[in-house]
Formats: structure tokens, C-alpha cells, sequence
């Protein structure tokens, strides 16, 4: 992504940005001027889109999950937001960005609308090329769970590289949301999620964070359960690419819950 910045004596070095401002605006090394498909790297962008067959809905089988990446990746921006603004007791904050956490991940249920106009004869036209790639490889995905507080370092073993690995032990070490929500419960001497709901009036914005970490809960597990009646559609009960159980395996994942705890609060009122 281009990065603004005033020219200086070191712009012409190898960690100089890619762009600078110039007389005409932002200018690459080259002085070509800013553009629309630059700024966006375009060119790079789309040439990322390779098959491995000359089926035809191979394509929209690529597209889709890159953007899934790319979702997943502001995903993990937004919930870093979040526990940094719990983190500081900035909750109108941390309420932001929930709601935007929200209607990403309706977004992403409704992509998967997008892989059910494939017919099964189609996907299976280039599904075996796939193998033995997987999406529960998605490092990306894994992330997601971690910080949202479903650590589990058995995933480590599904990486690929060294990199990966020490990406998911860093996420695996860190706090979580929930660990930020409960640091915040004890600094305002706040016992626990059931004494929010008790006295909602009195603990309004506890009330509506503790709302906000349930809708992305309740968003990322509605998004699996939409995977995997997709997944059924397309291969019925056949075994994964990556050596999964496939359906079998991905419904044995319906019952994972982040917050767990203000799941049960309602039983408690």
C-alpha cells in the first residue's frame, strides 16, 4: 500500500516508502503519479489468482476464499482494536468496533451463498487438485480463535512453516478478548458477566459490551454452521481435501463457543 510521506535525503535508499509526495502529488521511485490501480497494487493483486486446472468455476473458488483472508485479516484488526480499547476503558470504542466485527461477519455468512451457485459436478472438476490443502490450514482463521479465546496448540501441527508457527505461539501467549473483559469487570470491582445482567441499568456500557463479544460469538458460529451445510451441499459426506473426516469433522466444531460464560448468565437470571 503506498505510504505518504515528505521527501527526504534517504528517499532514494532500499527501506525508503514506495511512494513520495511530489509536485504532481504522490509519485513512485519512477515519478509516475498515484493512481487508483497503484494505490491498490492492482496489477499484483490480480494476478494472485492462478488455478491448478482449466475448470471453469475454479476462479470464483479462489476469489472467494482470498476475500475470506482478507476479511479475516481486518477481522483480526478490529478485535485487536477491541481488547486495546478495553485494555484503556475506552468502551464507546470497543462498542465500534464490535459493531463493525458484526457486519463483516455477516458478510462473510453471505459469501458462502457465492460457492452455492458451483454444482457438485463442477467443484469436483478441479477439487482434486486441491489436495492436500485445506481451509482448516487457514492460519488466519486460527488467529481468530485464539484471540477470541479458543486456544488450542494442537493447531500447530497443521502449519506449514516456521513462520506460521511462531505466528499462532504468539497468539497462543497473548491475552484474549475475554481476558481484557475480565480485567475490566475487576477494575470496576464488577464481579463477574451475571452481575452486568443483573443490574443492566446500572452497568449500561458493560451491558453493551458484554452484547457486543455475544454478537461475534453468535456471528462466527452462524458463519460455521453455513459452511458446513455448503460443504455438505457440495461433497456430501466425502473426506476432506486436507485428510479430515470433511462434514463429520466440521460439525464437531458447531458446539465451540468464545464466551461460554455470558452464554450461561442467561440460565442464572
Amino acid at each position: 500500500m503506498a505510504v505518504p510521506v515528505q521527501p527526504d535525503d534517504a528517499a532514494d535508499t532500499p527501506k525508503s516508502p514506495r511512494y513520495r509526495l511530489g509536485g504532481m502529488g504522490y509519485q513512485d521511485a519512477a515519478g509516475r503519479r498515484l493512481s487508483y490501480a497503484s494505490y491498490l497494487q492492482l496489477p499484483e493483486l490480480l494476478s494472485l489468482q492462478a488455478g491448478r486446472s482449466n475448470a471453469h468455476d475454479e476462479l470464483l473458488f479462489i476469489v472467494v476464499h482470498q476475500a475470506y483472508e482478507l476479511w479475516f485479516k481486518v477481522l483480526l484488526h478490529e478485535l485487536e482494536a477491541v481488547r486495546s480499547s478495553l485494555d484503556a476503558d475506552d468502551l464507546p470504542e470497543a462498542r465500534h468496533f464490535l459493531r463493525r466485527v458484526k457486519v463483516i461477519e455477516q458478510l462473510l455468512i453471505e459469501q458462502v451463498e457465492v460457492l452455492e451457485t458451483m454444482r457438485p459436478p463442477d467443484f469436483l472438476d478441479f477439487r482434486s487438485q486441491l489436495a492436500p490443502a485445506s481451509g482448516f490450514q487457514s492460519v488466519q482463521f486460527r488467529e481468530i480463535e485464539f484471540l477470541s479465546g479458543l486456544k488450542d496448540r494442537g493447531y500447530l501441527k497443521l502449519v506449514e512453516s516456521a513462520e506460521e508457527r511462531t505466528v499462532l505461539e504468539a497468539r497462543l501467549n497473548a491475552p484474549t478478548l475475554w481476558d481484557a473483559y475480565q480485567d475490566l469487570l475487576a477494575r470496576r470491582g464488577v464481579r463477574g458477566a451475571a452481575e452486568v445482567y443483573a443490574d443492566q441499568d446500572r452497568h449500561r456500557d458493560l451491558f453493551e459490551v458484554s452484547e457486543g463479544l455475544l454478537d461475534h460469538d453468535e456471528g462466527f458460529r452462524e458463519w460455521r454452521s453455513r459452511h458446513i451445510l455448503m460443504v455438505e451441499r457440495q461433497i456430501g459426506n466425502k473426506p476432506g481435501t486436507g485428510g479430515s473426516t470433511g462434514v463429520a469433522y466440521l460439525q464437531s466444531t458447531l458446539d465451540k463457543r468464545f464466551f461460554p460464560e455470558l452464554w450461561e448468565v442467561r440460565s442464572q437470571l
